[in-house]
C-alpha cells in the first residue's frame, strides 16, 4: 500500500525525525536508548545568560561532533532523494539537524529545515555563518566561548534550542508544503514536539494522505491512514517508483 501511495503521488512531502539517522549511527532524542534519557538539554536563555552554560554547550558540541561528521546517508536518506528527484512538487521537511538529506541529493531548494543545521554556527544577533573548524581550534585552546568578530555577537551552532523560537519563514513554508500536499509521509519522529506536531495534523485536515513510519507508536496514529511500526530502512528497501 504504501508504495502505490508514493506512486499515485505529484506532491507528496515527507517529514523526517531523529528516527531516521539511527542507521546512519546518530542517535534519536526520545527513544529508549535516546540522547535526552542520559544528557539534560541546555536551555537557549541559559546559554545566552551564562557563560558557564555557553561552555559547556560548545564542550559537548566538539566532543560529539564526531557522531555527525562519520554519519552517511543510509538507505531511507537515499529513497527519499530518488522519490523527491522524479516528484517536481515534492518537498521535505525535517526537524533533523544532521544534514544528510542534503548529502543523499536533496536540493536545498526542497529542504525546510525547522531546528537548524548542526554542521555550522551562526551570530545569533547579526547572522553572519562561521565554519565549525575555525571556532574549534580557538576553543578548544582556550575555553573561551566565541563571540563575531563583526558585531561581538554571541555565536552558537546554527540550531533550534530548548526555549529558542522557532524559525518563522521556515514555519511559514512547511505550512504551506502541507496545506498543499496530497501525501504526507512522517518518518522517524514521535510527534510530540509541537508546533512541528501540528503539520500532519494540517495536511489531513486539508485532503492528504497521512502515512506514519516510526518503530514505536505516536499520538498521531489514529488520524493516519497508514501506519507502519517497522525498520524505516527496511520499509524503504521494498519501495520502488
Amino acid at each position: 500500500m504504501f508504495n502505490e501511495l508514493i506512486s499515485l503521488s505529484e506532491s507528496p512531502v515527507f517529514f523526517t525525525g531523529a528516527g531516521i539517522s539511527t542507521n546512519s549511527g546518530i542517535p534519536d532524542f526520545r527513544g529508549p536508548k535516546g540522547i535526552w534519557k542520559s544528557t539534560q538539554p541546555i536551555y537557549f536563555q541559559d546559554f545566552v545568560n551564562s557563560e558557564e552554560k555557553r561552555i559547556e554547550s560548545w564542550e559537548r558540541k566538539f566532543s560529539n561532533e564526531l557522531n555527525i561528521n562519520k554519519a552517511k546517508p543510509n538507505l531511507g536518506h537515499q529513497k527519499i532523494a530518488e522519490i523527491m528527484e522524479k516528484k517536481d512538487l515534492s518537498h521535505l521537511i525535517t526537524q533533523n539537524v544532521d544534514n544528510l538529506h542534503q548529502e543523499s541529493g536533496v536540493n536545498e531548494d526542497q529542504i525546510t529545515e525547522l531546528h537548524g543545521n548542526a554542521t555550522y554556527a551562526k551570530c545569533l544577533d547579526c547572522q553572519l555563518r562561521y565554519d565549525l573548524a575555525e571556532l574549534k581550534e580557538s576553543f578548544l585552546s582556550t575555553k573561551v566561548p566565541p563571540q563575531c568578530r563583526s558585531c561581538n555577537g554571541l555565536i552558537k551552532t546554527a540550531t533550534i534550542s530548548f526555549g529558542q523560537p522557532m524559525p518563522e519563514k521556515e514555519m511559514i513554508v512547511a505550512q504551506k508544503k502541507s496545506i498543499n500536499c496530497d501525501l504526507f509521509i512522517c518518518i522517524g519522529t514521535s510527534l510530540a514536539v509541537f508546533p512541528a506536531a501540528d503539520l500532519p495534523v494540517l495536511a489531513k485536515e486539508t485532503g492528504s494522505k497521512l502515512v506514519i513510519i516510526n518503530n514505536e507508536p505516536t499520538q498521531m496514529d489514529h488520524i493516519a491512514d497508514l501506519v507502519i511500526n517497522r525498520d524505516i530502512s527496511e520499509v524503504f528497501s521494498e519501495v520502488s517508483i
